[in-house]
């Protein structure tokens, strides 16, 4: 804000970053156990994994199974064999492309023109999130590319220890487990 009142904003990041909390609910010893295992394998922030974000993991509504018309990708050139996998947020104001770098293995549906291609069309780089169509199966020119996904969000956690609370007999709490994006 200005002296004036008026605001002036830019943008820092092309992208977002998401953050989480993955503390609430480990209780038990034996959690408490299996999480610190995967932390110490991960030696804290070093090493990054896959992270299921409950509130964003589909390419549809959180109540829908998805589906190959999910998401536009692009479209065809009677060339081009590769296509990133995109989820978009908003509509007409000013839509966000996000990159999927990390989708599930054996959730991703295609279509090409509004028709469902065959797996055997396809093949998906489970590690960029790339759909690369067969040589034999290049979308047409102006063939739309969609596609309908289930997705990991790749992460790593946001510190290099973890506060344990041990107050009570034969069970505990990690109150917090911060987590954050990385940018594929």
């Amino acid at each position: 804000m200005t002296g004036s009142g008026r605001e002036e904003r830019n943008q820092r990041w092309a992208h977002s970053r998401r953050r989480w909390d993955a503390g609430y609910g480990v209780k038990s010893l034996s959690s408490i156990a299996r999480v610190v295992d995967f932390f110490e394998e991960r030696r804290g922030k070093l090493y990054g994994f896959r992270w299921r974000d409950r509130s964003d993991w589909k390419s549809c509504a959180p109540n829908f199974a998805p589906g190959p018309l999910d998401q536009v990708l692009g479209s065809g050139d009677g060339v081009l064999r590769d296509f990133q996998l995109i989820k978009r947020y908003g509509a007409a104001f000013a839509p966000y492309m996000r990159d999927i770098a990390k989708p599930v293995a054996g959730s991703v549906r295609v279509a090409v023109g509004g028709v469902e291609a065959a797996s055997t069309r396809f093949e998906i780089d489970a590690t960029k999130g790339v759909v690369r169509f067969a040589s034999t199966h290049v979308p047409p020119p102006r063939a739309v590319v969609t596609a309908g996904f289930v997705f990991d969000a790749p992460a790593r956690f946001d510190t290099d220890y973890l506060e344990i609370d041990l107050a009570a007999f034969e069970a505990g709490e990690i109150p917090k487990i911060p987590l954050i994006e990385i940018i594929p």
